[in-house]
């Protein structure tokens, strides 16, 4: 659950240990800068937009579902009426929603700060985009593909500018299917999520070394939330109508994971911490990154890291989106 007051626990964000806890009040002023959001209506991206605007950020949560945006909006503007926050229309699994959503933010925000890749949707039936792409990889990799290529520019004038994609420890159950990258001879919705999870990664260390390669100064970040408690979980069950799956879900949520609040936190630690640097991926700082009390510098796996895959991951979702930048 979030807190009750802009904040909230984190003030008390300190580990069992004798560590320096690592708190909201770490982050440094950010009235002076100006950041989107995906998926900012609920879950991680909600708790994250609020946490930024405690801060003084500029927040443009840019979700599909406007009427759920606005309450979302009202939510935190209740907790904090000074909170500066905006909307934008944004359908990840349309290209022509993605594209209108990207002129939109570039006539109204020349220079955007940072752009947190969160929305997602997790182990749903198999399912098209509007574009004919299977909808998991469709959503949470090519869609934010495509949105972080057509907002390179304004992206490249912003102060310190940095692109964070939020990625999953199931990460690691992950294989680039080339061969069937929508899954149409074979479909397990948890290994096409897990699918659409690595490439997170492996986007992001691609842009690291494409940045670096032509010195450009952007930070290319990653985050996971360990196992956290949103509604991205029942999502799948609802679909199926399987009361057992709904079941089983809910009880894993109540028993074994953390709040949104606490999930939220690495995406935090990524989007606007000072000492963020390119490439540098964050998780909970608990027992095999699941749970935490503050945020910790973790490793993708090799697969994550590994330049041929991301390049070719390049390539294919230049092809697929018709969207190409630093190519």
């Amino acid at each position: 659950m979030s807190s009750p007051i802009p904040g909230g626990p984190l003030s008390e964000c300190v580990p069992s240990d004798t560590r320096m806890a690592w708190t909201l009040d770490n982050l440094p002023d950010l009235s002076d800068r100006t950041l989107v959001i995906t998926g900012a209506n609920s879950g991680l991206g909600w708790e994250t937009t609020r946490m930024l605007a405690v801060r003084g950020a500029r927040v443009v949560m840019a979700c599909r579902n406007q009427e759920k945006a606005r309450e979302a909006m009202g939510r935190i503007q209740a907790l904090l009426p000074t909170a500066r926050l905006e909307l934008a229309t944004l359908d990840l699994g349309s290209l022509r929603s993605i594209r209108a959503c990207a002129k939109d933010l570039k006539a109204r925000f020349p220079a955007i700060d940072v752009l947190v890749n969160n929305a997602g949707i997790m182990a749903i039936p198999r399912a098209l985009t509007e574009d004919g792409f299977e909808v998991q990889i469709g959503t949470n990799h090519l869609g934010h593909f495509a949105l972080t290529g057509l907002l390179f520019d304004a992206l490249q004038r912003g102060r310190a500018p940095r692109v964070v994609n939020v990625s999953s420890l199931v990460h690691t159950m992950g294989t680039l299917r080339f061969d069937d990258l929508m899954g149409e001879r074979s479909y397990q919705k948890w290994m096409a999520y897990a699918q659409s999870k690595l490439a997170n990664l492996l986007f992001t260390y691609e842009l690291q070394r494409r940045l670096e390669a032509r010195g450009v100064g952007m930070v290319s970040a990653a985050a996971h939330p360990g196992y956290s408690s949103t509604n991205l979980a029942a999502v799948g069950p609802q679909q199926e109508k399987s009361a057992f799956g709904a079941a089983f879900m809910s009880m894993g949520d109540t028993m074994f994971a953390q709040s949104a609040e606490r999930g939220a936190l690495p995406s935090l630690y990524a989007a606007a911490a000072p000492d963020v640097a390119s490439g540098d991926y964050y998780g909970p700082d608990g027992l095999f990154e699941v749970w935490g009390r503050g945020p910790k510098k973790v490793s993708g796996n090799a697969a994550s890291r590994d330049p041929v895959t991301g390049a070719k991951l390049w390539e294919v979702s230049e092809a697929l989106t018709s969207v190409s930048w630093l190519s």
